[in-house]
């Protein structure tokens, strides 16, 4: 099992940003409510001059709210979420409107703004001084920046260079940021000590506001970009996209962080100067651009969006593709979904996480998090053990421990964005943990146990993956050398057992966690366990024969009788051991059949694939050959197939003489044997036939021949004819003798 889908993913951490921003609601909820217990009828008109319009707007909602709830409790649940939606509609729909009826009133509340602005710093001539004086302390700290960056150890000439790995390239690229983020901190440090010498606190605050938003953040971005994208240095890009699109999104996205950044900063400075932003409702337009900029940015660079979420690696699965094809898509949609809550939130009254800039951190975490699957995988393939051995089974285990980091690290990513959005929002994480009641409450530690035995899952999986990988290179599968005839060399024996283990563990963890997850959720587990007993025996006594063939598969693996890869044969059924689970085997035939035995069906198991093998080859010569002249022989060829590169590491023991074995009525018979390496023993006796062969011409040594001699009396008196007849019969004689001796011996 992998990772839950990428697409779920999405959904999920889209899902606690909205249950974020209802905790935020709750919260702003629970402030008018405090703010409606303290009106009365005596200081009512005292308190609503004090609230702002979104207060009142709120306060008017939710009196009008428990009035009609009070008025209609047997209201059904049908018309209550025809209400919600109502109101929710009307919360977006009322920014815009509202927005659009004092659309004549801005310039008049801008010129209000800056009236109140000037008279509070003292007059147009001291505005004028402050502005000076403002100009001044930020061309002091650009001075000092600028020196700081060009003397700063980190930017010497012989420190930069565009690497030839990745961990070069991002020590440069950490060297270029460290060098940047320094100067911008002796820029905010310099501008903040002259500010404070120079300049009044009230001043001060002024200039504060658009400093951190307008400059100091965005160029941090800006910093941050450069590193990612590198669109000036396409060596050290991180990200697998083009010139045209690394250009694009780091001058695009420095310039939307820039406007967002106005956004808050005139709002804030606006509220500063006493005008309500309600009167004017400016940054209902301004937060607009924001999110049309945004769609802007991700259509005009999707396809370099889905270049990017691909990645330059081949470890992307097809659904990996089908993602990234989506994502563009998907950004649009957290954009429209996170203009839609910023609305109703306005709408509401309920800005004081805006003014934080909630929707923004939320909108730029949900459309990175899939990218930084991107990242996940890049540092997987270059940070991962290599493969250490050869063969299908071997790049599968690793194939699967790499695809287990990059599942724990996606975890890792969507824990990292959900505590982001969380902390924006105001929502601790950790109350839920500490928390034991409320259905919210429950859900979560729900969901957190699941993550928990999901990362259990995963660690599990790297850890017999990668011993797994290890086994089977240290043996080898040789069952795949396709001129075997049969046998071959077994993986060892956690090899064979670890496919087992991990399944089993797998199992374990899934129904265990499984469990503890049900009970987080406040259902009482007892009588799921009890049933569970139960039907384990009903189990058991109904599958007694599936009880033997686990029970025996068990033993025969403690026993260590075979092992995946080895040549075995079961009452006349010989193949490869191809495939085992916890109830059966399967047996490859070396012509190819699959034979699949229950391991309670096997009497007796003999394995051909253990340790080693032993050949004894026969060579019939004729009677006058000298043996030591065969012995010579073949110790010459043992010798030459020991120093042979292609033989050398297959042979336990080389191919030497045992002097002659038997005489018969044809000649002498003399054998040789040799000791080899499961599997191996087919190939050499081949190359050891054909060297034999060569070798005996090569000294005029010469196999013997069977020989049948027939005497014909009276054959010096015949005819031509007579004898070739005479011969005829004497040759048939002779096949006839043959066959019969032959399957006297029991040939075939």
């Amino acid at each position: 099992m992998r990772l839950v889908p990428m697409l779920l993913r999405m959904l999920l951490v889209s899902a606690l940003f909205l249950v974020a921003a209802t905790a935020g609601a709750q919260d702003t909820e629970g402030s008018t409510q405090e703010v409606s217990e303290t009106i009365s009828a005596e200081n009512v008109e005292e308190t609503l001059a004090r609230m702002s319009d979104d207060e009142v707007r709120a306060w008017l909602i939710e009196k009008v709210t428990e009035e009609g709830s009070q008025s209609d409790t047997a209201q059904s649940s049908g018309q209550g979420i025809i209400n919600q939606i109502s109101a929710l509609w009307t919360a977006f729909a009322t920014p815009f409107s509202t927005a659009v009826e004092v659309l004549p009133n801005v310039p008049e509340k801008l010129d209000e703004t800056f009236t109140r602005f000037t008279e509070e710093m003292g007059g147009a001539g001291v505005v004028t001084q402050w502005l000076v004086m403002i100009a001044a302390i930020l061309t002091a700290g650009f001075l000092v920046e600028w020196v700081v960056r060009r003397f700063f150890p980190i930017q010497q000439p012989d420190e930069t260079s565009d690497g030839d790995g990745l961990w070069t390239t991002l020590q440069y690229l950490w060297r270029r940021f460290l060098s940047e983020f320094v100067g911008l901190v002796a820029f905010y440090v310099v501008i903040r000590v002259l500010g404070r010498a120079l300049l009044p606190l009230e001043h001060l605050e002024y200039g504060a506001i658009f400093v951190l938003h307008l400059i100091w953040i965005p160029r941090l971005f800006s910093a941050m970009a450069r590193v990612v994208l590198s669109p000036k240095r396409p060596s050290l890009r991180l990200v697998n996209a083009d010139d045209a699109t690394a250009h694009s999104l780091q001058r695009g996205l420095t310039f939307v962080v820039f406007w967002a950044g106005l956004t808050i900063a005139v709002f804030l400075f606006v509220q500063k100067t006493g005008v309500r932003p309600g009167d004017m409702r400016l940054g209902v337009w301004m937060d607009s651009v924001v999110y049309i900029l945004m769609a802007s940015i991700i259509w005009k660079n999707r396809d370099g969006l889905q270049r990017i979420l691909i990645g330059d690696g081949d470890d992307f699965s097809g659904f990996d593709q089908k993602v990234a094809k989506f994502y563009p898509i998907y950004g649009l949609i957290v954009v429209a979904l996170t203009f839609c809550l910023t609305n109703v939130l306005s709408g509401l009254g309920q800005v004081a996480s805006l003014v934080k800039g909630a929707h923004y951190t939320t909108m730029a975490t949900l459309l990175l998090a899939p990218l930084a699957d991107t990242s996940v995988r890049g540092l997987v393939g270059h940070l991962a053990p290599p493969m250490t051995g050869t063969g299908s089974v071997a790049e599968a285990a690793h194939r699967a421990t790499k695809r287990s980091f990059i599942n724990i690290g996606r975890v890792f990513v969507i824990g990292l964005a959900l505590i982001i959005i969380a902390n924006a929002w105001g929502f601790s994480l950790a109350d839920l943990l500490t928390e034991t009641t409320g259905i919210g409450d429950n859900l979560f530690r729900f969901l957190m146990t699941l993550v928990v035995g999901y990362l259990v899952y995963e660690g599990s999986s790297v850890y017999i993956n990668r011993r797994l990988q290890a086994e089977i290179t240290a043996i080898g599968m040789t069952q795949e050398e396709a001129d075997n005839e049969m046998g071959g060399g077994g993986g060892s024996r956690l090899s064979t057992v670890l496919p087992l283990v991990l399944a089993t563990s797998r199992g374990l963890i899934v129904v265990v966690f499984g469990l503890l997850a049900i009970g987080n959720l406040g259902i009482d587990i007892t009588p799921l366990l009890a049933g569970a007993g139960i039907a384990g025996l009903a189990i058991g006594f109904g599958a007694q024969k599936l009880v033997t063939d686990v029970v025996s598969g068990v033993f025969f693996l403690i026993d260590d009788a075979f092992r995946v890869g080895e040549y075995v044969e079961i009452e006349g059924t010989m193949g490869a051991v191809e495939k085992i689970s916890i109830r059966s085997m399967q047996l490859r035939h070396h012509r190819g059949p699959v034979h699949t035995i229950p391991y309670g069906e096997i009497p007796k198991l003999t394995n051909y694939s253990r340790d080693w093998v032993i050949m004894k080859l026969k060579f019939t010569v004729q009677f006058d050959t000298d043996p030591n002249k065969v012995k010579k022989v073949f110790k010459k060829i043992g010798a030459e197939m020991m120093a042979d590169e292609l033989y050398k590491d297959d042979f336990l023991q080389p191919f030497k003489s045992q002097g002659v074995f038997d005489i018969d009525d044809v000649g002498m018979v003399m054998r040789g044997k040799f000791m080899a390496k499961p599997g191996k023993q087919f190939m050499i006796r081949k190359e050891i036939y054909n060297r034999v062969k060569a070798e005996f011409e090569a000294n005029d040594i010469s196999f013997a021949r069977r020989e049948v001699r027939v005497a014909i009396p009276g054959a010096e008196d015949m005819s031509d004819e007579e004898r070739h007849q005479a011969g005829l019969a004497a040759a048939a004689a002779a096949t006839a003798s043959a066959d019969a001796e032959t399957k006297s011996s029991g040939g075939t």
